[in-house]
């Protein structure tokens, strides 16, 4: 008797969800990639080291970091988005490339709510305004009433176009009607140390790459985006603190796979990292990094990806930020 094609439909689906298990069952048989799409020593990359060898203890096969770096984290986004939906290649997406690349890019290479399969948030880092000793400002209020009187005025430094830090001050800037100026460099590094040196006002960056100037009196720590003080920072106000209620903005790391890897893969993988996340070292080493551990449900990480990438395109809209 001939099948009709609703039957073999759903008969090509059961034997997918039969064969899908199966390979869930034995997963992990081999070694297992996360790609980081940054060079090797930024916070991200730090934030997946950090983690890879424990989550391998975890899951009784090797866990190695992969760099894959350019433009802004588009081409190892990419290549996970691309590769088999299997569990052995991730991607450690950062906000800047996950939720801001595809409002400023022509082509990311990647569509990120069809290309990913959203695993766990593995933290937040706050985006700090540091500035230089001769600004005549001690705190963000301060600050805002500066720039307010002279519009454009000041120039702050980030680690480039599109990044967190960018996005976070240009929010900063568009709601306060401070006109701050953007000066993007090739890594949030670079423009601390111009703030150091007096070449520029300001920057916006993570708390880890200026709290040690911070604590020798070569920069004046602002004001910081996220919801709590830093511990890296404890005496920066927050955004809300210095007069802007709601102002909460974090930069965070995670984990994706692609599209279509079994949901008992997801899972597992979410399990052991959250774990890994509790551990003391662990949540010591992320302290360091500036980044506040979190180890969330996959549904919960893609939720937020989902809000985060409409939150950001007004904000890019207004700016008028775009990189073809």
């Amino acid at each position: 008797m001939e099948l009709t094609s609703s039957v073999r439909c759903a008969l090509g689906v059961i034997l997918w969800c039969i064969t899908a298990a199966a390979a869930a069952q034995s997963w992990p048989a081999k070694t297992v990639r996360i790609v980081v799409p940054f060079s090797p020593g930024g916070i991200a990359d730090n934030s997946a080291r950090t983690i890879a060898d424990r989550l391998a203890a975890k899951l009784g096969q090797p866990v190695v970091v992969d760099n894959r770096p350019g433009a802004a984290g588009n081409i190892g986004a990419e290549l996970v988005a691309k590769s088999a939906p299997d569990g052995y290649t991730l991607l450690l997406g950062y906000d800047g490339t996950i939720v801001v690349n595809p409002h400023i890019y022509a082509k990311t290479g990647f569509d990120v709510l069809r290309d990913f399969a959203p695993i766990t948030k593995l933290g937040d880092a706050g985006v700090i305004v540091v500035a230089h000793p001769s600004v005549p400002a001690k705190d963000l209020k301060e600050l805002i009433a500066l720039a307010r009187a002279k519009p454009g005025s000041f120039s702050y430094g980030s680690a480039g176009t599109g990044s967190s830090a960018h996005l976070a001050c240009e929010m900063l800037s568009q709601r306060t009607g401070t006109n701050l100026v953007h000066v993007p460099y090739k890594g949030g590094g670079q423009a601390i140390a111009d703030v150091v040196g007096g070449q520029i006002p300001l920057a916006c960056s993570a708390v880890a790459g200026s709290q040690q100037f911070m604590k020798t009196g070569r920069l004046k720590g602002l004001g910081l985006s996220s919801a709590t003080r830093a511990a890296g920072a404890p005496d920066v106000p927050t955004f809300i603190e210095s007069g802007l209620p709601g102002f909460v903005v974090d930069s965070w790391v995670g984990l994706l796979a692609p599209a279509g890897t079994p949901r008992p893969i997801v899972e597992r993988l979410q399990a052991e990292t959250a774990a890994v996340l509790q551990m003391p070292e662990v949540r010591e080493r992320y302290s360091v990094l500036g980044i506040d551990p979190v180890g969330n449900k996959p549904e919960e990480f893609a939720a937020q990806i989902r809000a985060d990438l409409a939150r950001w395109a007004p904000v890019v809209k207004q700016a008028n930020i775009r990189i073809e």
